[in-house]
């Protein structure tokens, strides 16, 4: 059973600012497609666990927290940033 991913409005509006200053944005669409994908169908199992229940997943360029409501089963995006691969 798959999960509704919703993102924050702050966090939508972050993702629309990185794609608009991206020097490649079809990696930061591509990127989000598979956050949106990995976490509706096993957000439980994605990316590590941080504190007060939520969870961090790095798809390069992005990076995003969310949170899981099992109950409901949505998956919340509370925040995403654009990181560089190292080394």
């Amino acid at each position: 059973m798959s999960y509704t991913v919703v993102w924050v409005p702050a966090a939508e509006q972050e993702l629309a600012e990185l794609w608009l200053n991206a020097a490649q944005r079809r990696e930061v669409t591509e990127a989000a497609r598979e956050i949106d994908s990995r976490l509706r169908f096993s957000p439980a199992e994605q990316g590590e666990s941080r504190p007060r229940g939520r969870r961090i997943l790095l798809v390069l360029p992005l990076g995003v927290t969310f949170e899981i409501l099992p109950e409901d089963r949505i998956v919340r995006v509370l925040d995403v940033w654009r990181f560089e691969k190292r080394g």
